[in-house]
């Protein structure tokens, strides 16, 4: 029979401890039966005698000793990292590795990590914002953020909200220039492009055409590389920007925005947590992705219905109309 050794050895340094292998037995949770048999097994396999039996008491031979002295330090090392890995799974403590795309998520993630480490300030979160696409399991993340499907594979992914693409301009901007009534005129009007981080690329804006979304050429009276620095320049009124629903939203809802070619919005992508296999997952993992699908799986505060954002145009041209224009 195949020995387990890391079983025999146990119950033999129990058995040294206690003086008895009847009292080590119940101590392993074994029957006397087995931990004789594992015990014997040991001796088998070593070659040697461990114990010195009479009816009453079992003492260690000589060789006995020698092989506790060398195994005890081991043996207790291993049963000590097995308790304290034991115990990090159970507690809501350690390192937690988090990356995300960092041109647009700022605003999404931000109020999720405050929460967090204000629920569990034992978690040393180690966030990375970065909108190059690295290799999942080589940065050992725990959690990501994506826009879009993750390439990686056995990672799995959970929707959270669609990410629009809003053309939008500054109350201030249309009094001065007027609206562009169709996407074909935003041709004869100033715009912003967003230039990618990752690749150094100026992007297209896209666009809905019926079923369809399409990329649309600018161009561009200013190209930055920075949502929010691109955010800021179109509440200032210098020019109509094509934004995401998470930069755009809560200016729109309160008016500093007007939202414009609404029946355009390209709503293709979506926002993504992903993570491996939820089974081998400390808790402190687990506890991040349920919030994180807790306050953002569905959540509305960053996507604009299409009746609120078709509202929302024509109260904005309405007021713009209005207005004498600018000199």
């Amino acid at each position: 029979m195949p020995i387990n050794e890391l079983r025999s050895i146990t119950i033999f340094a129990k058995t040294a401890e206690l003086g008895s292998l009847r009292k080590a037995a119940e101590a392993q949770s074994m029957t006397p039966q087995a931990a004789s048999q594992a015990l014997a097994q040991l001796e088998q396999h070593l070659g040697v005698r461990l114990f010195h039996r009479t009816t009453r008491s079992m003492s260690l031979t000589d060789a006995g000793r020698h092989f506790l002295d060398m195994a005890l330090p081991a043996l207790t090392n291993l049963q000590r990292a097995l308790e304290v890995t034991r115990r990090t799974t159970d507690e809501i403590a350690g390192p937690l590795r988090i990356v995300g795309p960092r041109s647009v998520f700022g605003p999404v993630f931000w109020p999720l990590l405050d929460e967090f480490c204000k629920l569990y300030p034992e978690v040393q979160p180690d966030v990375e914002l970065d909108d190059r696409i690295g290799n999942w399991v080589e940065d050992r993340v725990d959690v990501g953020f994506r826009i879009g499907l993750s390439a990686a594979e056995g990672v799995i992914a959970r929707k959270l909200f669609p990410l629009q693409l809003i053309v939008c301009a500054a109350p201030g901007y249309l009094a001065r220039y007027g609206a562009p009534e169709s996407v074909e005129a935003l041709g004869t009007h100033r715009c912003t492009a967003f230039r990618s981080p990752g690749t150094g690329r100026v992007l297209p804006w896209r666009v809905k055409t019926d079923e369809d979304i399409t990329d649309l050429q600018v161009q561009p009276s200013l190209c930055v590389n920075d949502e929010e620095l691109e955010t800021q320049a179109v509440l200032a009124g210098h020019a109509i920007g094509q934004l995401t629903g998470i930069a755009a939203a809560s200016h729109i809802r309160a008016g500093r925005l007007v939202p414009l070619l609404t029946q355009h919005v390209a709503d293709a992508s979506s926002a993504f947590v992903y993570y491996g296999s939820r089974a081998a997952q400390p808790v402190r993992v687990r506890a991040f992705i349920d919030l994180a699908v807790k306050r953002l799986a569905g959540n509305t505060e960053f996507v604009l219905a299409a009746e609120e954002l078709a509202k929302a145009e024509a109260k904005g041209r309405a007021h713009v109309s209005s207005l004498d224009p600018a000199p």
